[in-house]
């Protein structure tokens, strides 16, 4: 029972700010359509999203373990916010400054709550290690799930009720807010280890010139995600001239993408003993 306690406690905080970022996923494109940009003007911003997840996802693990895990959290609600707060503005400076902001936030997204709860799990409540894997499994479970309500939800607030395609940010302001206002009434602080961020990246870049695997398994991985960024970037303009209703195509990616995932965990299974080779 103290651990379900606690669980709840994690999903509280960690899942309204996972829908508040999928909420933001079908119109981003759209809204900048919307503002009259040039496609090559969009390119450029959705770069700096992307080079913005890049930089600080090098740090954002430094950082995390440095300011503490909860205030982190609490400041992803803070720029996220802020960075769906820009998307109103039809100045093109401030949309960048807010996809840089989106890309702190992301890395803070996918860093900060997860090493917050293994602290207090292992170090405050000293659970079961073993434990951690249910805890993330339900949470990749409901994630998935959130994904594909969320593009039903982007698409009811900007097409069926008219909004327009700013719409779903604004709808996220407050799941983010709920998010950062749970963890600072129900969460303890925690820090992590305080290392040299140049010893870390040495470290790291030590790891990947030495071990081929490793190497090769990132340039894969590098290469797989390019691809996946190459889509995110194309299927708005190619699906939209059709009027295909952009949130519930978004719904149908996710609701695909958790089915791979279901897949996946069957074939790897005791059943059927297929090997990830």
């Amino acid at each position: 029972p103290a651990f379900r306690r606690f669980q709840r406690g994690y999903y509280f905080g960690y899942l309204p700010a996972l829908a508040a970022d999928w909420l933001q996923g079908p119109y981003l494109y759209k809204l900048y359509q919307h503002y009259h940009f040039l496609e090559g003007q969009i390119a450029i911003l959705y770069v700096c999203g992307f080079a913005s997840s890049v930089v600080f996802g090098l740090v954002s693990s430094s950082l995390v373990d440095r300011l503490g895990r909860k205030k982190s959290c609490v400041l992803f609600s803070l720029t996220y916010s802020i960075c769906c707060l820009a998307k109103l503005s039809r100045d093109y400076l401030v949309l960048v400054v807010g996809r840089i902001l989106g890309g702190l936030s992301t890395a803070l997204l996918f860093s900060a709550f997860e090493a917050w709860y293994v602290h207090e799990h292992v170090q405050r409540y000293d659970f079961p290690t073993e434990w951690i894997a249910v805890t993330f499994s339900q949470t990749a479970f409901w994630n998935n799930v959130i994904a594909v309500g969320a593009g039903g939800a982007a698409d009811f607030f900007a097409e069926w009720l008219g909004l327009g395609p700013v719409a779903p940010f604004m709808v996220s302001i407050p799941l983010l807010v709920l998010s950062g206002v749970f963890a600072v009434k129900n969460w303890d602080e925690n820090y992590g280890k305080k290392r040299a961020f140049s010893k870390t990246c040495g470290d790291g870049l030590k790891c990947l010139l030495s071990n081929r695997r490793v190497l090769l398994l990132g340039t894969i991985q590098a290469l797989f995600e390019s691809v996946i960024y190459i889509f995110i970037f194309l299927w708005t303009p190619v699906l939209d001239p059709h009027g295909a209703p952009l949130g519930i195509v978004f719904s149908s990616f996710m609701a695909a993408s958790m089915l791979g995932s279901s897949l996946y965990r069957l074939a790897v299974s005791k059943r059927y003993h297929l090997q990830p080779v």
